[in-house]
């Protein structure tokens, strides 16, 4: 093999290890037709603006909806309706690397994303209890915020939350895994991945008919890709057994809803929670999978009436 071809050839491993990085560099910031069409506010808070919006009275014990890995917090808007017909003065807003929210290189880890929640309610005077909700990684969020600061919360409503039995894709947990050749593998593929699951997830039944464009922009958006990898490392690593165990001991009332088919943190998590909290209440939703709060709102509503009623 002559000089030439392996100079040509090394040029063209070098050009393929920086391709992911060099796509992601020249990716836009937030979406702005996003932000009009979303509204909301800013809050500037210590790693950067964090999106939010009110929902119903001005009046009314507060919820706060704390999402997921992957989707903002436009994944509860088959929820937010419901719950202000329940009485509820609702705020929802966008973690950390998605949405609207800022884009810090911070490792996405508890302290990141624990302090952005409670930054948020220091910012808008919240200092009397809240209900918290929070899906999948906004579970685990949510539950590291009450055992942290019980006397900031009124009662956790957790869909299928994370910090238990978790089955993130293959992809994932190998980019998790391998480092710096995760991040490469991730920032080349992972969105191809997170599109042809949104693209799924738009083809069945669900009250987000547009949630695959609406992933794919979150996919063309600078430092979405490195957050959720981030976050698969460290937020999604944890194991709340005790966190869980001082939420029970705290007397918090506790509402875990979870989807019969969900296989990514699957019903059996039940008796594991049952476990670290005994208090706790559960609901099934049978033939929901993962994306319950969007697939079956009516049936996730029904729950937290129903646990409402009965407290």
């Amino acid at each position: 093999m002559s000089w030439a071809v392996v100079i040509i050839v090394l040029a063209a491993l070098a050009a393929l290890a920086i391709l992911p990085f060099a796509i992601e560099a020249r990716k836009r910031h937030a979406d702005t037709a996003a932000l009009e069409r979303e509204g909301g506010e800013f809050a500037v808070l210590d790693q950067g603006a964090t999106w939010f919006r009110w929902y119903g009275a001005h009046t009314g014990p507060v919820l706060v909806l704390v999402h997921g890995l992957s989707t903002p917090s436009w994944v509860f808007s088959g929820l937010i309706g419901g719950l202000t017909m329940l009485g509820f003065r609702v705020l929802r807003y966008d973690l950390y690397g998605r949405g609207l929210s800022a884009r810090p290189g911070a490792a996405q880890d508890r302290a990141l994303l624990v302090g952005q929640l409670r930054g948020l309610l220091d910012h808008l005077g919240l200092n009397e209890p809240v209900t918290l909700l929070g899906y999948s990684m906004g579970g685990a969020i949510a539950t590291c915020f009450a055992s942290e600061d019980p006397e900031r919360v009124d009662r956790l409503i957790l869909l299928a939350p994370a910090g238990m039995d978790y089955s993130p894709a293959p992809l994932l947990a190998r980019s998790a895994r391998w480092g710096r050749l995760g991040d490469w593998l991730w920032r080349l593929t992972g969105g191809w991945h997170l599109r042809r699951g949104a693209r799924a997830e738009a083809s069945g039944a669900s009250v987000i008919p547009d949630f695959d464009k609406r992933i794919a922009n979150e996919v063309a958006t600078r430092g979405y890709l490195p957050a959720i990898l981030s976050s698969e490392r460290n937020m999604l690593a944890e194991r709340l057994e005790e966190e869980h165990v001082a939420v029970d001991e705290y007397g918090i009332p506790v509402l875990a809803i979870w989807g019969a088919l969900d296989s990514v943190i699957p019903a059996s998590a039940i008796s594991k929670l049952a476990e670290w909290n005994r208090q706790a209440h559960h609901a099934v939703i049978p033939g929901a999978g993962h994306a319950l709060g969007y697939t079956h709102p009516k049936e996730v509503l029904a729950a937290i009436s129903k646990d409402l009623r009965a407290l």
